[in-house]
């Protein structure tokens, strides 16, 4: 009988940042992939709307849990709340967006406490109470300006290059479980961490020979990592950058 490898039926899979943009779009597409989701996200009005769209599991239902996790408390408490994950997408983040001259060292803490330590403690704690099954996993949303660099966001590069470093080691790490450690890494996508710069987002627009990518072109690079199909491929970092030449 065939069985399809790009199927999450029969998959649990925890996504975070799922109350809007790219988040959103990965568990909307797990779930109509056939995955059981946990979404989390600290807006509980906006997480509840992403619940509404996702479709119904063939066996159990999606949980929905409200958490900053960027709070050690709170992060905790998610990790109570799920119970055994074939999967983690970790797509919660901020953009930081700040010329070196002027940013803060408050500035840049929180935009690595929130890109790097949030998603480095979540999994230290999933690993250590054992909530990850053999063959899971797990998959974290970077950013193409690790690799190309670009003006203005020295703290987001930084931040999403250590979680890139972070992944490498982790893929060595799980190996022998059968586990696999990987990374997206868009170009810019239209969501509305960054559209909200009109101007500038239009005129970035035009280096992208294939166009801007949309939160679902995202989604469907995680749901191919998350999925059997790819259950050889670990450690690296997939770019999704409609073709933006690198300078």
């Amino acid at each position: 009988m065939f069985q399809n490898p790009f199927s999450l039926h029969g998959k649990t899979v925890l996504v975070t940042g799922a109350s809007s943009g790219i988040g959103r779009a990965v568990a909307v597409e797990c779930a109509r992939a056939g995955a059981c989701l946990v979404i989390t996200g600290r807006d509980r009005p906006r997480l509840d709307d992403t619940l509404a769209l996702l479709a119904a599991p063939a066996e159990g239902a999606h949980q929905a849990v409200t958490a900053d996790l960027t709070d050690a408390g709170q992060l905790a408490q998610l990790v109570a709340a799920v119970g055994q994950l074939d999967g983690v997408v970790f797509a919660a983040g901020t953009h930081g967006t700040s010329p070196v001259r002027m940013f803060r060292q408050a500035h840049l803490e929180s935009v690595m406490a929130t890109n790097y330590i949030a998603p480095a403690m979540l999994t230290q704690k999933l690993l250590f109470q054992k909530k990850l099954r053999n063959g899971a996993s797990l998959v974290y949303v970077s950013s193409i300006s690790v690799h190309t660099g670009t003006v203005g966001v020295g703290p987001y590069c930084a931040s999403k290059a250590a979680l890139e470093g972070f992944m490498r080691a982790l893929a060595l790490e799980v190996a022998p479980r059968g586990m696999r450690a990987n990374a997206l890494a868009p170009g810019l996508v239209d969501t509305p961490l960054v559209s909200w710069a009109e101007e500038w987002f239009a005129e970035q627009e035009k280096k992208y020979p294939l166009g801007l990518g949309k939160p679902e072109d995202v989604a469907w690079g995680a749901v191919y990592l998350l999925a059997d199909a790819s259950r050889k491929v670990t450690g690296i970092h997939l770019h999704l950058d409609g073709g933006i030449v690198w300078t």
